[in-house]
């Protein structure tokens, strides 16, 4: 498929292109339920699409993706608007569209964003199921605009609750409209498998409460342990690369020098931007017993960092452990 095959039935040019393979299990879980919920939930003026990215080389080369999974936003024209590489999560994903049909409207402030068919009570309904529990704050998760959105976000991340997230002040339809549709009258509002569960005080009560966990008073699972989480993280692909920045662009010299020495190697690698993440930033130098960044392992077991990656690139020996022999 060629890029022009890809892009030509999208209105307008606009769209979120979702990069994955069907080995990473973060890429196929945001393929088969986040990217789905999104389309549902966003303006009919932005197409989502998948690309598997190892069968269509010329595309990846195309939009710079050198990892999955990652999320393309593309605008008029077809020109690239935002790229999201390596951990990507669904907060990051919603924000991005959101921006992009915003971009679209600034300009073209003609230019119609969402089905005048739809109801704004039907498009309610799908974004408050977009994610298994959606919080409507004031801001982002990483810049909360008010101190109840704030408190509201800590209290979720201290019980390790995954969530998703809409920016109230983004859309004034949203922000009045969903007011109505809840029957109730401030922010934030949290909702659970689409369900009204209330505001910061109601979350409170629910986090004071002692006999039941947060995620089983809300009905979802909870965050896996940190050692939980890093022994997958390590385990997401044969061989995994922990660095500054993402191999599109690397944000040290030392996560670039072992990129390209991997690069040089031509295998096969996933990334996680350690810059994203203090708790796996810091967590890792425990989990592994290794203090510094980048850190490479394969098939879950520590190789090192650049220096020793240098020296089994003399020897042969990291080409041997990279393609198994």
């Amino acid at each position: 498929m060629k890029v022009q095959e890809l892009l030509s039935p999208l209105k307008e040019g606009k769209a979120a292109l979702l990069f994955w393979a069907p080995w990473h299990e973060d890429s196929v879980s945001i393929k088969e339920s986040i990217f789905p919920a999104l389309a549902t939930s966003s303006s009919p003026s932005i197409e989502f699409r998948t690309v598997e990215a190892e069968a269509q080389p010329t595309i990846c080369e195309e939009y710079g993706v050198t990892v999955v999974p990652t999320v393309v936003l593309v605008g008029e024209s077809g020109q690239v608007k935002e790229l999201i590489e390596g951990n990507v999560e669904v907060a990051q994903i919603t924000q991005a569209v959101q921006r992009l049909i915003n971009s679209a409207a600034a300009e073209n402030p003609n230019a119609i964003t969402k089905n005048t068919e739809e109801s704004l009570n039907d498009r309610l309904g799908r974004l408050v199921r977009s994610s298994e529990v959606m919080l409507f704050m004031k801001g982002t998760p990483a810049a909360p605009r008010c101190g109840f959105s704030r408190q509201t976000v800590e209290l979720l991340s201290d019980a390790k609750i995954p969530f998703g997230s809409f920016d109230i002040l983004s859309d004034e339809d949203v922000r009045q409209g969903l007011k109505t549709f809840s029957d109730w009258p401030t922010y934030p509002q949290l909702y659970a498998n689409g369900e009204l569960i209330g505001g910061l005080d109601i979350l409170k009560e629910m986090v004071e409460d002692n006999t039941q966990s947060l995620s089983d008073q809300l009905g979802v699972a909870s965050r896996p342990t940190l050692e939980a989480r890093l022994q997958k993280l390590v385990q997401r692909n044969h061989c995994m690369l922990f660095m500054k920045g993402v191999p599109s662009a690397p944000r040290c010299g030392f996560s670039r020098q072992i990129v390209e020495l991997l690069d040089k190697e031509g295998v096969s690698y996933d990334a996680f931007n350690i810059l994203e993440d203090e708790e796996v930033r810091q967590g890792l130098k425990k989990f592994s017993d290794w203090p510094t960044y980048p850190q490479l392992y394969v098939d879950g077991d520590l190789v090192g960092g650049l220096d020793i990656c240098k020296e089994m690139a003399e020897s042969g020996d990291l080409i041997a452990l990279l393609k198994g022999n």
